[in-house]
């Protein structure tokens, strides 16, 4: 993790929460004192990890949690009291909301954090993968565009349509996507 986000109205809470990130090696903290403030940074920025020490100044900072969590790929802690614990992790577990009570333990935060960071890191790799499939997706699209306009407009058999643009593809030592693209503007303007 390079980037996190404390949220917390109690500086003794930001503190103990910036020495944890510390001693797992997260390199840039940022605190702020309210959901108000984090949302408009959030907005800008891009974190790792955002810890949350409720309740805040603004609101109680579960239902800011369960934000954060969907609208960013940020991994989200929420520090509760141990009366809310129960109730609020169940509430937060769907959303992928980390729950932790009060009073926190060092050794279990420590290893929630590692945890964490072993959790983004396959996320972030699943993330990766999925981009890379949905462009294979794209090209197989474009190029299956391609075919067609060739099939209909040079009466090519779908077999010859492929040779044709991988042929393309080789002689010009292009992508296979790069051809089919400029067969679309071709045929289709």
């Amino acid at each position: 993790m390079e980037r996190a986000l404390i949220v917390s109205s109690s500086d003794k809470g930001a503190a103990f929460i910036s020495e944890m990130l510390d001693a797992v090696s997260v390199r840039e903290v940022t605190t702020l004192k309210s959901c108000g403030e984090a949302r408009l940074l959030l907005s800008e920025e891009d974190f790792d990890l955002v810890a949350v020490n409720a309740p805040l100044r603004d609101e109680s900072g579960e239902r800011f949690s369960r934000h954060i969590a969907a609208q960013s790929a940020a991994l989200v802690i929420l520090i509760v009291d141990s009366e809310f614990f129960d109730a609020v992790s169940a509430a937060c577990e769907e959303d992928g909301v980390l729950t932790v009570s009060k009073p926190v333990n060092r050794t279990v935060f420590r290893s929630l954090l590692r945890l964490a960071r072993s959790t983004q890191s396959r996320v972030k790799k699943i993330r990766e993968e999925n981009g890379r499939l949905k462009q294979k997706i794209e090209d197989i699209r474009v190029i299956d565009r391609a075919k067609c306009l060739l099939i209909s407009y040079l009466n090519m058999s779908e077999q010859e349509a492929h040779r044709y643009i991988e042929k393309q593809a080789m002689d010009l030592r292009q992508p296979r996507r790069a051809v089919a693209e400029g067969i679309l503007k071709t045929y289709e303007n």
